[in-house]
């Protein structure tokens, strides 16, 4: 039986990934997200970016890998998305101006909650950047399971976004037809988690990527209610032959295999081979040492934009 195969991803363990956290706002309340503290004071200048720039691109002797993603994440980022505009077209004429060893290999990436996905600043830039960018939209699975989590910011009580997302969905596949999307599963929605990704294949979603929140949120039980989530899911897929053309990472090939000596330090943690920059200036191995990740642990700062990573 061959399955397909969850993509690896671009120049995947060639690349540095730099990730600029544009904005700590968000349209969404999301449950379950990591972020605490939404606002919208806390934003990335267009200073604090070209900074983090030019400093990253006179360190090439430091940053030797083969290629580069350039990633942007909030909050939501493309209500930033004249911002990373900027930013997008300062890297391009950098790279060049500078003969770059990146100029030739380098990727602009994205996810977003998808709201904003339609509007026309937000084409303007897909389009001009298209053949450099990758970009998901957040889709959880079904209404029920989406709704339960990923919950509009408002006064008047609880407001689900499916229906603000799914109608952009058409719009997205068009324009990048094989890109995955990114599911959390919560304490709440484990029963759901198999009809929700047949449900995103049956949007027409090939490759459907999924986390379970890292915060101690879970209870007695879950364990129970997962394992048999995923025992009629891949019941289903095998029986309906989705196999061939779709994929979960829930069943990567690579998941509980032994390691041997080489892969003994393998995980899906990327620090070390990323770098974080938060909208006061300051570097982080990843974006989930910064503050509003931790929550009451102090961040780990590596350096900033002024006197260079420590």
């Amino acid at each position: 039986m061959l399955f397909k195969k969850i993509n690896d991803g671009w120049q995947s363990g060639m690349s540095k990934n730099i990730t600029f956290i544009v904005t700590e706002d968000c349209q969404l309340s999301c449950k379950y997200c990591y972020l605490v503290g939404k606002n919208n004071k806390e934003k990335m200048s267009w200073n604090i970016a070209k900074l983090a720039i030019d400093y990253i691109l006179q360190q090439e002797k430091s940053f030797t890998e083969e290629s580069v993603i350039w990633d942007f994440i909030g909050g939501e980022p493309l209500l930033e998305v004249e911002l990373i505009d900027k930013i997008c077209d300062y890297i391009k004429r950098e790279l060049f101006r500078l003969n770059h060893h990146w100029f030739n290999s380098y990727r602009f990436s994205l996810t977003t909650n998808g709201i904003n996905y339609s509007t026309p600043k937000v084409q303007k830039f897909l389009e001009k950047n298209r053949e450099h960018l990758s970009i998901s939209i957040t889709i959880d699975g079904t209404k029920q399971k989406h709704d339960l989590n990923r919950v509009w910011k408002t006064r008047e009580g609880e407001k689900g976004s499916y229906e603000d997302v799914v109608r952009n969905i058409p719009l997205w596949q068009s324009q990048f037809p094989f890109t995955g999307t990114k599911v959390t599963v919560s304490s709440a929605d484990i029963p759901y988690i198999k009809e929700s990704v047949l449900h995103l294949y049956s949007l027409g979603i090939y490759e459907v990527n999924i986390n379970v929140v890292f915060e101690d949120v879970w209870k007695e039980g879950d364990d129970i209610i997962f394992e048999e989530q995923l025992l009629e899911l891949a019941d289903e897929i095998i029986d309906k032959e989705f196999y061939k053309d779709f994929a979960c990472s829930f069943f990567s090939e690579y998941i509980g295999k032994p390691l041997n000596e080489e892969d003994d330090n393998r995980n899906w943690c990327g620090s070390g081979r990323m770098l974080a920059i938060d909208g006061k200036g300051n570097f982080y191995p990843c974006n989930r040492f910064t503050k509003f990740s931790l929550r009451s642990k102090a961040p780990r700062i590596i350096g900033n934009v002024w006197t260079g990573i420590n």
